[in-house]
């Protein structure tokens, strides 16, 4: 009796590399009780505009301190709020270590480069190392209007939008964003860092704007200058500025 030969063995799943755009909590505090008051006056008048995204927390501020935080309730509460914890970075040893007893995995450190200063000629005797910066990619082009729940990201580069961004969708980019048409969604500029990204709209309504991790909800009506029309969103310090376009 002829016996079948073994069919071959057909995968049922697959890992492949990813790349996700996360949402850090930096926290500055281990009262939780503090917390959760802050986290009431901010996202119980207003909607939180990173629902049901994943985030990592990051604990840098806390590190020197060595405060203990108590991870199992900080998560607890988080996701009263909607906000889904996965991930820790930056705390001390102690820290991290009770992160990831409470489920929390380690996330990998954003390392910036800082632009030195120049140094006078004589001055500068030790040997000079050069950086090579990332490759610059052409602008992605987007023609079709974005809906509620669709993302796109332009990697290593700009991001040009001729129709609407609707409310829920998202524009992502390492570059400067630019959308000819209303901006309702939300729009993340400087995604890796890039301080100098900004934000361009000629019909500027955004629910949510942010450059460089610094973000900005739009919970109260823009001022008249610049609401539903052409304006463009840029960093300056540590905060976010909408100004009008003059075209």
């Amino acid at each position: 009796m002829a016996v079948a030969p073994p069919s071959a063995h057909v995968p049922i799943f697959d890992l492949r590399s990813a790349s996700l755009t996360l949402v850090a909590l930096v926290l500055k505090t281990s009262d939780l009780a503090v917390l959760a008051k802050e986290l009431e006056r901010r996202f119980v008048e207003a909607p939180n505009p990173f629902e049901r995204e994943p985030v990592v927390l990051d604990l840098g501020t806390l590190a020197e301190s060595g405060d203990t935080v108590d991870f199992a309730a900080l998560i607890a509460l988080l996701q009263r709020h909607e906000i889904h914890a996965i991930g820790a970075k930056g705390g001390s040893p102690a820290q991290m270590a009770a992160a990831a007893a409470a489920g929390l995995i380690e996330a990998p450190e954003t390392i910036p480069v800082a632009r030195p200063e120049p140094k006078p000629a004589a001055a500068a005797k030790e040997p000079v190392q050069e950086i090579q910066a990332p490759a610059w990619r052409p602008a992605l082009v987007v023609d079709k209007p974005l809906r509620s729940g669709q993302q796109v990201y332009a990697k290593g580069g700009d991001l040009v939008v001729l129709a609407a961004v609707n409310f829920g969708a998202e524009v992502l980019a390492d570059g400067h964003i630019h959308v000819y048409a209303p901006l309702r969604g939300r729009a993340v500029a400087g995604a890796r860092g890039n301080v100098d990204a900004r934000i361009f709209s000629t019909c500027m309504e955004p629910q949510l704007v942010s450059i460089a991790g610094t973000y900005r909800t739009i919970d109260t009506a823009l001022p008249a200058d610049v609401a539903a029309k052409p304006a463009q969103v840029r960093l300056a310090g540590d905060k976010l500025v909408i100004e009008a376009l003059k075209l």
